[in-house]
């Protein structure tokens, strides 16, 4: 994990990145964090863990929680586009899912994943299905994450 994070934050020279984490709880962040040096890149992150933090702290839009579900792929648009533009950043990645033990009212069962990533004039996301226990799924998720940020910005 720890190269992963240094090839990041070598691709993200002379630009910000910030994470808005509900899932990985703020893994992202903590494994940013953990290369020294890491705070020329990584201002920092929101851990919106509960739909409240999502709204009020990252704008997501509370009609939009309660038609779609926190974990879906307009949420994860939202939550890195609210935490890019309050934390004033080049790029942002996002992360909502269900890491178990339950599924959600939507219908979505563990393991299910959004991520999303924005930057000036792109907001892109992924679904993903992960298998295996909690802390596998966070795992997971957490390394996706970087991947999409590290595939572009090459």
């Amino acid at each position: 994990m720890m190269t992963l994070c240094c090839e990041v934050l070598q691709a993200l020279k002379g630009k910000t990145l910030v994470t808005a984490e509900s899932c990985t709880g703020g893994g992202i962040g903590a494994a940013l964090t953990a290369v020294p040096g890491s705070s020329q890149v990584y201002k920092g992150g929101v851990i919106s863990y509960t739909d409240w933090v999502k709204a009020h702290v990252l704008g997501v839009p509370e009609g939009l929680l309660q038609e779609k579900g926190a974990v879906s792929r307009e949420v994860a648009a939202a939550m890195a586009r609210g935490v890019r533009q309050r934390l004033e950043a080049d790029v942002a990645v996002s992360v909502t899912g269900l890491a178990g033990p339950g599924g959600d009212d939507f219908g979505n069962p563990v393991g299910t994943v959004f991520i999303g990533y924005a930057q000036e004039g792109l907001t892109d996301t992924w679904e993903f299905h992960f298998s295996g226990n909690r802390e596998q799924i966070r795992e997971k998720t957490l390394e996706e994450a970087l991947k999409l940020v590290k595939s572009h910005n090459p």
